[in-house]
């Protein structure tokens, strides 16, 4: 969304008026359109090039097998849900329930969540998260836990601005030669 230098002059002359869309933010032109619901296959194009849109890469078969994969898997603990402003795909979550990983007692582990960044900032991803939240909840599990790279500090952010906070679990890797 870009933003425009503040309009100068008279506030009511109608040659200065600032149109709504421009004015209002993002959470109220999308009041009570919202919803979250599970993908369907029709969505997977606009999540794929939202992907794409913030990646830089198209991963179309990578979209194609998730959408296999979780679509319709809820009962066994794992979600894939959109959200949709007047019918139009805007964000997604994937997660799924893991039991007894690395010790861990079954929990729900969130490891994809996106909104388009033309309406970042309406709480749309605060509303996907507690959708697989609750999903979890059904589920059986108390606890949620993601893994994401220190580089993304937005995506940090957001999870730090939903309360969540470093888990028991340290993270570790090595590199596989050829």
């Amino acid at each position: 969304m870009s933003k425009s230098a503040p309009r100068t002059g008279n506030p009511k002359s109608p040659s200065r008026k600032i149109p709504q869309s421009a004015t209002t933010p993002p959470d109220a032109r999308l009041a009570g359109a919202l919803q979250i619901r599970p993908v369907r296959r029709g969505d997977l194009n606009a999540v794929t090039e939202m992907d794409a849109m913030v990646t830089g890469i198209e991963k179309r078969d990578y979209w194609n097998s998730l959408y296999h994969r979780y679509a319709n898997a809820v009962a066994t603990g794992q979600h894939f849900l959109v959200a949709t402003s007047n019918d139009e795909v805007i964000g997604f979550v994937i997660g799924e329930v893991r039991d007894w990983e690395f010790g861990s007692p079954p929990c729900g582990w969130v490891f994809a969540i996106d909104v388009r960044p033309d309406v970042r900032l309406a709480g749309t991803a605060t509303h996907l998260l507690q959708a697989i939240c609750q999903g979890f909840k059904r589920a059986g599990v108390s606890k949620v836990r993601t893994l994401l790279s220190r580089e993304n500090t937005l995506i940090l952010s957001f999870f730090r601005s939903q309360g969540m906070m470093i888990g028991p679990f340290i993270p570790l890797e090595m590199d596989l030669e050829s």
